[in-house]
């Protein structure tokens, strides 16, 4: 199917994008190939990180939709493909799209690669709208290097390109419409231009007072730091039953953009008229830059946590900064040590959140000392997308106040990655695809 170029651009978007832009996207429909960035789990080698891809057009589901995408959070994917084709690297490096467009063309009507899944030659194969060009890389180079801004997940804003033909004109969206995408389970591997949606429950509208740029960081980021809170609030109730006049107190950890967003949904949903002055938000930075950014926020007490003193000092700087021990964690800069030293700075009987991406390998080497300190670490949950409606609202009208963020051309990914691996960028990075604001 022919991307619908001419109708979205002259009809329904209501803005203009570019002439570029238009012209890579008609060549696309041509083709029937489009470009991908993939980022992967970011390592030493950086540049091994992130792949630009080229990947056929989908077709548009029955009763899903297409979307162009606009902004793309920079999130990673935790499992690196080692999946293997014979189309030669250099289509990594798309500079020139138009060029390696015609190129894979070529190849694909030869006959002279076959497309691979991303999970490798021995899976299921995909379905025609996920399929993917592998480019082989070194699965070796995909360990290490982390960051707090950049985390595994899966954010994408833009707006309905097409419709699915088995869909009726009342089901609530329309060509044009700009949406956020929820994370579902199975969505696509990597950013393309245009992706498809197989079920329209998983697109979140998006309304005219929100930039797309900012509602591009809700559904990964800031839904796993609202879903964080909201556990957490579950046991603050608790606690404020049992213990009537005394403060319940909460240490965030980090300063990356899960750090960020959990400080702000946190002052939000604990600091009301009827809790706050029962409750204690206080931030462990985790670097410089992310102290000062973690100090804009009002009524948040702030604690570096600077790697380069004792364990002892940090603990006790903690303490002080706390006013002794807390009930609850939120840890988004998870490692062994900062882990360790959260455990160090929780009340025994307390609760300590961290991301399902470390909870699998931390969780077996700390559980034993936790039960035995009485404390209770555990995965934050992701979200659901009722969740993520609410947190589009609060965000529109200004209820919560997002973090920075600084906005990149898309063929930038593989420097964003590296600055963001060196904490060069405060708060968020967002990737730009396509210009219709």
């Amino acid at each position: 199917m022919a991307v619908q170029v001419d109708n979205l651009l002259l009809s329904d978007i209501g803005r203009s994008i570019s002439l570029d832009t238009a012209t890579r996207l008609r060549n696309a429909a041509m083709s029937k190939l489009i470009r991908q960035v993939s980022i992967e789990t970011p390592a030493p080698k950086l540049k091994d990180c992130v792949l630009n891809l080229v990947v056929p057009v989908p077709d548009t589901p029955a009763q899903g939709a297409r979307i162009l995408v606009v902004y793309a959070g920079a999130c990673y994917r935790k499992n690196q493909s080692t999946s293997i084709s014979s189309i030669s690297s250099q289509l990594s490096d798309t500079g020139d799209i138009t060029t390696s467009l015609h190129l894979l063309a070529k190849q694909m009507q030869s006959g002279s690669f076959t497309s691979i899944s991303e999970e490798g030659p021995d899976s299921t194969p995909p379905q025609h709208h996920q399929t993917s060009v592998a480019i082989q890389h070194n699965p070796q180079a995909h360990q290490g290097v982390r960051d707090g801004a950049l985390f595994p997940g899966f954010e994408v804003a833009g707006v309905i390109e097409s419709l699915g033909s088995e869909l009726k004109p009342d089901c609530g969206f329309k060509v044009g419409q700009r949406v956020i995408l929820y994370p579902y389970e199975g969505v696509p591997h990597g950013y393309s231009e245009l992706m498809v949606v197989p079920d329209l429950k998983y697109l979140i509208p998006i309304p005219d007072e929100l930039p797309l740029a900012v509602a591009a960081t809700l559904p990964t980021g800031a839904l796993l730091a609202q879903s964080a809170i909201i556990a957490a609030h579950k046991i603050v109730d608790e606690l404020l039953k049992s213990r009537p006049g005394e403060k319940v107190k909460i240490l965030i950890v980090g300063t990356g953009g899960l750090a960020l967003w959990a400080v702000r949904i946190a002052a939000q949903h604990f600091y009301t008229p009827a809790t706050k002055d029962k409750i204690q938000i206080t931030v462990a930075s985790l670097r410089d830059e992310g102290f000062l950014v973690a100090k804009k926020c009002e009524r948040v007490n702030i604690v570096q946590w600077n790697e380069d003193l004792y364990e002892k000092q940090l603990i006790e700087r903690t303490h002080d900064a706390c006013d002794g021990l807390v009930d609850i964690v939120i840890d988004f800069g998870t490692t062994s040590r900062s882990l360790h030293r959260s455990m160090q700075c929780l009340t025994k009987g307390g609760h300590i959140f961290i991301s399902d991406e470390v909870a699998e390998k931390l969780l077996p080497k700390f559980s034993k000392r936790a039960e035995e300190r009485g404390q209770t670490i555990e995965a934050a949950p992701t979200g659901t997308i009722e969740q993520l409606h609410q947190l589009v609202k609060l965000v529109s009208s200004n209820e919560i106040e997002p973090p920075p963020h600084s906005v990149f051309p898309s063929d930038q990914a593989a420097d964003v990655v590296r600055k963001l691996a060196s904490s060069e960028i405060p708060g968020r990075a967002i990737l730009k695809f396509h210009d219709i604001e």
